[in-house]
């Protein structure tokens, strides 16, 4: 199950192909989907989760909490739509590309990627874009 929670303005347009995309990038690290929670949020209630749960006070544009069991994917993933757009500036890439990023870096750090040393940093960042290039893959 997948599941879209919004504690902003925003909205997720078409969260079927969302889901659909999500399962593809599951499916494809050979891992069973159990229940994902997207949250949207602004940067307070990121900040607060940051701090309550991590103890950082650093501003960050997602917080995830893995809870897989073996390979069913489950957690909670915590994401600041304030971040997410002012990190698509930065990056000069659409809003739409930097929440795939985000949205797949989650369920890839559940996959048991991590980003921690540079190398790993590497990893995930190819992992991410051959994962965003799922999004446009049609179902059959």
């Amino acid at each position: 199950m997948i599941e879209f929670i919004n504690k902003t303005q925003f909205k997720l347009e078409n969260p079927e192909k969302y889901k659909n995309w999500i399962f593809k990038i599951i499916k494809s690290e050979g891992k069973e989907i159990g229940e994902i929670i997207y949250t949207f949020c602004d940067d307070k209630f990121l900040d607060q989760l940051n701090q309550q749960y991590l103890n950082h006070k650093d501003f960050t544009d997602i917080i995830s909490f893995d809870a897989t069991i073996g390979n069913i994917i489950s957690g909670e993933i915590f994401i600041s739509i304030e971040r997410v757009k002012e990190n698509a500036l930065k990056y000069k890439v659409s809003f739409e590309e930097e929440l795939q990023r985000v949205m797949a870096h989650g369920i890839l750090h559940y996959c048991g990627y991590d980003d921690f040393s540079e190398d790993e940093k590497e990893k995930m960042r190819k992992k991410e874009n051959e994962k965003i290039k799922l999004f446009h893959v049609e179902q059959f």
